[in-house]
């Protein structure tokens, strides 16, 4: 019962409940959309991205470490460009952070590994 005295529309509103959790918009919207695989343009690149590391870290386990460490840097840098290029939206998993921090990261890792297999001298065997 409220105070006789207490002015009501000074009394703060009763808290909102959040809807349960099956009865959330959201879950009925993502049943009605088949899943596309990979679901941007970006995932695509992304994929194309993994595909030529590994074919780098391929070379590097054939024993040519320098081909297949520029064969990673490319792929890093491949990915700085297509992240530059593409809207956060439809950059899919090349899009971590904003995206100056994500194409600095990946061109700045690209061209330190060129420059690492560069500049480390030949060892005797």
């Amino acid at each position: 019962m409220p105070d006789p005295g207490s002015d009501p529309a000074s009394d703060p509103a009763p808290e909102e409940q959040p809807p349960p959790f099956e009865e959330l918009p959201f879950e009925e919207h993502v049943e009605d959309e088949p899943r596309r695989y990979p679901s941007t343009i970006g995932g695509l690149f992304y994929l194309v991205v993994l595909a030529a590391t590994a074919v780098g870290i391929g070379i590097v386990w054939t024993g040519n470490w320098r081909l297949g460490t520029n064969w990673m840097a490319g792929a890093l840098i491949f990915a700085a460009l297509i992240r530059l290029v593409l809207p956060r939206r439809d950059a899919g998993m090349l899009a971590v952070r904003h995206r100056v921090f994500d194409c600095l990261l990946l061109a700045g890792v690209g061209g330190l590994l060129i420059f690492l297999a560069a500049t480390i001298p030949n060892q005797p065997v």
